[in-house]
């Protein structure tokens, strides 16, 4: 029974929360379809265009989700256990998670469909915008460093996954022409573009097409790399409508597949041969100075599956560019954190379902992969097969991140540029980082020679959950000084991660200077962060301070 009420009542509160406190939020921000969206008013066929709720939503929750709803809470429940990591899933995404979503989606929305740094600007000031966007400029490109990687490699490990990936970026062209050019009706594009794919992962593999399979798409990573290093700068600045979104539209119906997999398995769970993870990690403590305590750690390392500071870059960056009308923002913003914290719970249960002796040695997307294959088996297909549609479910989220994720850091060098740099330079300058990050080298704590986008990485949930702090309270901004409404929704969540994210930087450095090998750079990076984070949490604080004063 512990799997269908796992699943089964994190699924209800996640429908309660999207009616009630969605409703709620749509009355704060007072959302009307008589208002003229960004991407209707200043439609121009390339970064804005109108898109129909279906499409954006699959293109948003397929861009947010990544690996992270899938590596984080694995992790975290292999550290700390599944009821504590699911608690803060269920919890975080509805309550401070999609709140954060939906305010930087609605946000962006009031102001021209410009990114949350435009926000930062006008209710805090130019200084906290260029911090910001500093913030996650560099954020983002580490993001493009290591979801290239991780596609790069989830292609070099199964041919047929780079099969089914590049038929989807192929698929997506004809289906962009079809639906936006040639006017086809969108369910028959779906119907068709889908029974295309479906048979491309039923019907190919290396017995059916060995010369496509072993020939064509069996290549080592260094040339997935630069694949992909080609695909996402087209996808950077071709189109919306061309690529980049009726891709992501086409990946979520991969993704709900997914969800819908999972769920069965889930349910019927207890058939399974299964030994759960029923009790925390031996020696972990709730609270503490290190990175052993459930609190700070936990917290970030669960990142998307319950909060995320990327999520509100792509609402900000490239959804409110093509939501067509303002209420939908509810379904879009809202409910797909509501259903990345859904998929979170399921990764749970894939690691639930082979025990902690069953995935011990495996990576969380292995772990996935394979509980996932388990899963499968309940619906009649073959746990190998399962593990390949697993593997197949995680690139798909990892592609619709890299592409997203280029195209936002390419809008935010454009920004702080002032809109001197074109998008073609501030593409290539984007990719060409990624690419150093990724090729060169440096060494870990004991002196092993890792890649630098590694040696960074563990870094990057602290400064991913203070982008997260940091939105937050720029949507507090704007909802108290803006709107002249309550902004506690959304100002008790800033606090409660900005003092989370310090206190994770404050840990990361005493660790890393506590070793044979301190890493000086990553030690002196993390106390810019905290330095960066609490300048700009200072100035939104004082000014919503003095023009509550100014009032009275």
């Amino acid at each position: 029974m512990l799997f269908p009420m796992m699943f089964g009542i994190s699924a209800v509160i996640f429908i309660i929360g999207y009616i009630v406190y969605g409703r709620f939020m749509a009355n704060v921000y007072g959302l009307s379809d008589t208002n003229e969206t960004p991407a209707v008013k200043f439609e121009d066929g390339i970064d804005y265009c109108p898109a129909h709720p279906a499409v954006l939503l699959g293109h948003h929750f397929a861009s947010i989700a990544g690996a992270g709803p899938i590596t984080g809470p694995i992790a975290a429940a292999m550290k700390f256990g599944w009821l504590p990591t699911i608690l803060w899933c269920v919890i975080g995404s509805t309550f401070l998670g999609g709140p954060h979503d939906m305010g930087a989606l609605v946000a962006s929305l009031r102001h021209d469909g410009q990114s949350i740094g435009a926000v930062v600007e006008k209710w805090i000031g130019k200084t906290g915008k260029f911090l910001f966007l500093s913030f996650t400029i560099l954020t983002l490109i580490l993001v493009v460093a290591v979801f290239l990687v991780m596609s790069a490699g989830t292609f070099a490990a199964d041919p047929v996954v780079a099969f089914v990936s590049s038929l989807y970026i192929i698929l997506a062209i004809i289906a962009g022409f079809m639906i936006y050019r040639w006017h086809v009706p969108l369910w028959i594009v779906t119907i068709v573009m889908l029974a295309l794919i479906v048979g491309g992962c039923v019907k190919v593999n290396a017995e059916t097409a060995p010369w496509l399979i072993n020939t064509v798409f069996a290549h080592d990573i260094n040339f997935w790399n630069a694949f992909l290093g080609v695909y996402i700068f087209f996808a950077s600045i071709l189109p919306v409508w061309m690529l980049l979104q009726p891709r992501d539209y086409l990946a979520s119906y991969f993704l709900y597949f997914a969800v819908a997999i999972g769920a069965y398995g889930m349910f019927a769970g207890s058939a399974l041969d299964s030994k759960t993870v029923s009790v925390v990690a031996a020696n972990v403590r709730y609270f503490g100075f290190s990175s052993s305590a459930m609190w700070p750690a936990m917290f970030v390392l669960v990142a998307c599956g319950a909060i995320s500071g990327f999520h509100s870059l792509v609402g900000s960056g490239t959804t409110s560019k093509q939501l067509r009308k303002e209420k939908d923002a509810v379904l879009v913003g809202y409910g797909a954190m509501l259903i990345e914290g859904l998929v979170a719970v399921i990764s749970i249960g894939t690691l639930m379902v082979l025990g902690l002796e069953g995935a011990k040695g495996l990576s969380p997307v292995q772990i996935f992969s394979l509980g996932f294959g388990k899963f499968s088996t309940l619906v009649g297909l073959d746990a190998t097969f399962g593990a390949r549609l697993g593997a197949i479910a995680i690139n798909s989220f990892l592609l619709t991140s890299l592409d997203t994720a280029t195209r936002l850091a390419r809008y935010q060098v454009q920004e702080i540029t002032g809109g001197k740099v074109s998008m073609y330079p501030a593409t290539i300058f984007v990719i060409v980082l990624a690419l150093c990050l990724v090729y060169t080298k440096t060494h870990d704590v004991s002196g092993k020679v890792i890649a630098a986008w590694l040696a960074i990485w563990p870094i990057f949930g602290a400064a991913n959950q203070m982008v997260a702090a940091l939105s937050l309270l720029s949507i507090a901004a704007w909802v108290k000084l803006g709107l002249k409404k309550k902004h506690t929704f959304v100002y008790a969540p800033f606090w409660f991660m900005l003092v989370t994210t310090v206190f994770s930087l404050i840990i990361e450095v005493k660790e890393r200077f506590a070793v044979a090998q301190p890493n000086y750079l990553l030690s002196c990076l993390a106390v810019i962060l905290i330095v960066l984070g609490i300048a700009m949490s200072i100035a939104g604080i004082r000014t919503m301070h003095s023009s509550e004063k100014q009032s009275a």
